[in-house]
């Protein structure tokens, strides 16, 4: 009788114990002898992050989190031999080159120096 009450209050003060953000509450790991893995984990506070690849060669993942002002954040990535390449709506992204830079680029690509046409000519003999 009495290890039955005392199961029960435990069960009582486990239930009754507040949830913190940074409790855990999913956490998932595997990782193979090919050196292959993958993790996925949830908090209560609402971050979540997650990675799936082959060790030394590449991976894809992605993160979550609500930033301070509330905005849902997420991220997703590739890492491998071309880099480390995030995607987001909220990154920030470079301005459009302005008409007269791209007017440059056209005029030099058409009007090549002696010296680059000579270069040319070399690249054609070295393929």
């Amino acid at each position: 009788m009495y290890k039955l009450l005392l199961l029960a209050a435990l069960l009582g003060c486990a239930l009754a114990a507040p949830i913190n953000d940074d409790t855990i509450t999913k956490f998932l790991s595997n990782a193979d002898t090919d050196g292959t893995y993958g993790y996925s984990v949830e908090q209560a506070s609402g971050i979540a992050f997650g990675e799936q690849g082959q060790g030394g060669v590449g991976a894809r993942g992605s993160y979550s989190y609500i930033s301070p002002e509330g905005i849902p954040v997420q991220v997703t990535y590739e890492a491998d031999e071309n880099g480390f390449r995030p995607q987001s709506e909220l990154l920030p992204t470079p301005p459009p080159i302005p008409e007269a830079i791209l007017q440059s680029i056209r005029f030099i690509q058409e009007h090549p120096t002696p010296e680059e046409l000579a270069d040319r000519a070399v690249r054609a003999q070295q393929i």
